[in-house]
C-alpha cells in the first residue's frame, strides 16, 4: 500500500527540489526537464533529439549530479565496438607470473549512461545496449552480470545531420520510454546562457536525493491508483493511433502505417503515475495521460510514404488523436 499522504508530499517536494537544482544550471527547457524527470523516476530510458549545442550533455550530467548517481559518457562513433560499451575479459598476470582472465567493466556499468550521438554507431554496437536497457544485465564471455541500480540510458541524437549515421531500429526505439525534443532557446534565454557560461563562477547543482530515495519513489509510483475509466482513456488513445481502428482520426488513416505497440501504453501509464506523484496526488487523471502522450508515443508511430513525403510530424498526429478523444467524451 502507499505511504500516508505526508510521505507522498515529501516525494513531491523531492522532485521539486531536483527540478530547482537543474534549473540552476540549465536555462529554460522546462518541458524537457519535466519529461526527463517523469522518465527517470519511472525507471525508463530517454532519447533526446536536438541540434548540437543545446545543452543535452550538460543536462544529463546535471541530472546525475543532482541525483548523486554514478555517471559515464559514451561518445558513439562508427568505429565503436560492442566491447567498448559492455567491457571485456582481459588477461591479467599475477605476481608469480600466472595468467588469469579478468573482466574489465565497460562504461555501461554506471547508474546514468549518456549515449551521445547514439545513431553514429553501427547497428551491431547499438544492439549492445539492448540487453542492458531491457534486462538490466550484461552478458560477456557466457557470464551475466547485473548493472547498478538505478540504471538509465539517456541517449542523444542530431535530427539534422544524417550522413554517415545509422538510424535506430524500431526494436531499440521502442525501448526508450520517451523521446524528448530539445528546442532552440529564446533570445532572453540565450542571454542568460551566455551570462552563466562565460562568468568566473558557473553554477553548481546541489545533491537533492539519493539512489535509495529515487528507488523508493519509483516503487511508490507503481502503486498510484489507476481507475478503470482512466485506463480505458489511455487504451483508446493508443488504439486510435492505428489506421485500421474505426475511431482513428483522418490524419491517422491517411498518414500512419503502423501505430504504437503495447509498450506505448505501458510508458504512458508509468510516466503518468510519476506526474501524479509530482503533483502530490495518489491517483492518475486523464490529464496526466494526455500530458505524457506526445513524448511517450512520438517515436512509436511509423508514417507511410505519403506522411513522410509531406513532412507530417508524429506530434501533430498525436495531438489530433487527443482532440478526437476529447471530442468523443
Amino acid at each position: 500500500m502507499l505511504e500516508p499522504s505526508a510521505q507522498v508530499k515529501s516525494w513531491s517536494d523531492t522532485i521539486d527540489h531536483v527540478r530547482e537544482q537543474i534549473s540552476r544550471v540549465i536555462v529554460g527547457q522546462q518541458e524537457v526537464v519535466e519529461q526527463m524527470l517523469w522518465c527517470i523516476f519511472a525507471g525508463g530510458h530517454a532519447l533526446l533529439e536536438g541540434i548540437p549545442g543545446l545543452g543535452k550533455t550538460v543536462l544529463v550530467k546535471t541530472i546525475a549530479d543532482t541525483l548523486d548517481l554514478s555517471f559515464s559518457r559514451i561518445q558513439f562513433t562508427p568505429d565503436l565496438m560492442p566491447s567498448d560499451i559492455t567491457g571485456t575479459n582481459v588477461i591479467s598476470f599475477g605476481p608469480q607470473g600466472t595468467a588469469d582472465m579478468v573482466f574489465q567493466a565497460g562504461p555501461v556499468f554506471s547508474s546514468i549512461v549518456l549515449a551521445d550521438e547514439i545513431n553514429r554507431a553501427s547497428p551491431k554496437t547499438q544492439s549492445a545496449l539492448l540487453e542492458a536497457m531491457q534486462e538490466q544485465t550484461v552478458t560477456v564471455g557466457g557470464e551475466t552480470r547485473k548493472l547498478p541500480q538505478p540504471f538509465f540510458v539517456l541517449a542523444t541524437q542530431n535530427p539534422l545531420e544524417q550522413e554517415g549515421t545509422y538510424p535506430l531500429p524500431e526494436a531499440q526505439l521502442d525501448r526508450f520510454m520517451v523521446k524528448i525534443h530539445v528546442g532552440y532557446p529564446s533570445p532572453e534565454e540565450l542571454k542568460e546562457i551566455v551570462r552563466r557560461t562565460t562568468s568566473g563562477n558557473p553554477p553548481v547543482p546541489e545533491k537533492k536525493t539519493t539512489a535509495a530515495e529515487l528507488l523508493a519513489i519509483r516503487k511508490a509510483s507503481k502503486e498510484v491508483l489507476l481507475a478503470d475509466e482512466v485506463l480505458d482513456y489511455g487504451v483508446r488513445l493508443l488504439m486510435m493511433t492505428h489506421p485500421e481502428e474505426k475511431e482513428a482520426p483522418a490524419a491517422v488513416k491517411s498518414y500512419v502505417r503502423f501505430g504504437s505497440g503495447p509498450r506505448g501504453i505501458q510508458s504512458i501509464v508509468s510516466a503518468a503515475k510519476v506526474r501524479a506523484i509530482s503533483k502530490g496526488r495518489l491517483h492518475v487523471s486523464t490529464g496526466d495521460i494526455a500530458a505524457v502522450a506526445v513524448p511517450a508515443l512520438r517515436h512509436r508511430l511509423f508514417l507511410n510514404f505519403e506522411g513522410q513525403a509531406m513532412g507530417i510530424s508524429p506530434d501533430t498526429i498525436i495531438e489530433e488523436v487527443l482532440s478526437a478523444l476529447e471530442g468523443a467524451r
